[in-house]
């Protein structure tokens, strides 16, 4: 079993203080020059909630405007934004990577149907839905397109040990290729950054 390398446990207080998790100042009750003990602080939770929050408008702001080439209204826009991220942070990808395989998937068009039969925004095969979910599954849906398509590549990301390269060929059905990859990873640098 591969170790985490977590730090040690003497060590993990000031890396939590470090993180704003903790705070490591004296105490009132405490006598001056007494031993610091870590205290957690009730607004931690809050602070990373705040952060997330943060980081989430500002990547919002950043890919709006490429994206108005692809999605005209602004409120649809926002509602696509709003959701690729949550669900690539779910899936722990990077959420302008599913910026770069919707474009070249689908082009933002929740309705596309390849010749192949993938479906929706991220083209999903319907075999996945026996896969993943239930025969009610809408894959033309964009948001359930959107949870299939980023579960699948994070699965395949973990099969092939973090190698983009690899995962978006397997996504494409056309492992031991490079041109799809290439295709999204361009897409993801010129368009996504």
């Amino acid at each position: 079993m591969k170790k985490l390398g977590l730090p040690r446990r003497n060590n993990v207080w000031p890396v939590l203080a470090a993180a704003g998790c903790i705070s490591l100042a004296p105490q009132a009750a405490e006598p001056a020059g007494g031993v610091l003990r870590p205290t957690f602080e009730a607004a931690s939770k809050a602070t990373i909630d705040d952060r997330y929050q943060q980081a989430r408008e500002r990547w919002l702001a950043l890919m709006a405007p490429a994206l108005t080439h692809f999605v005209a209204d602004a409120s649809t826009r926002d509602q696509l934004l709003k959701r690729i991220y949550q669900e690539a942070q779910l899936a722990g990808l990077p959420p302008a990577l599913i910026l770069a395989l919707i474009q070249v998937e689908s082009s933002f068009d929740a309705s596309a149907v390849s010749s192949a039969g993938a479906v929706g925004l991220m083209q999903i095969m319907p075999f996945w839905i026996d896969e993943l979910g239930v025969p009610a599954d809408d894959l033309k849906d964009p948001w359930r397109n959107l949870r299939y398509g980023c579960t699948i590549l994070a699965h395949y990301l973990a099969v092939e040990s973090g190698d983009f390269t690899r995962a978006l060929a397997r996504y494409n059905g056309s492992l031991g290729e490079t041109w799809y990859p290439e295709r999204v990873l361009r897409a993801w640098q010129e368009n996504w950054r």
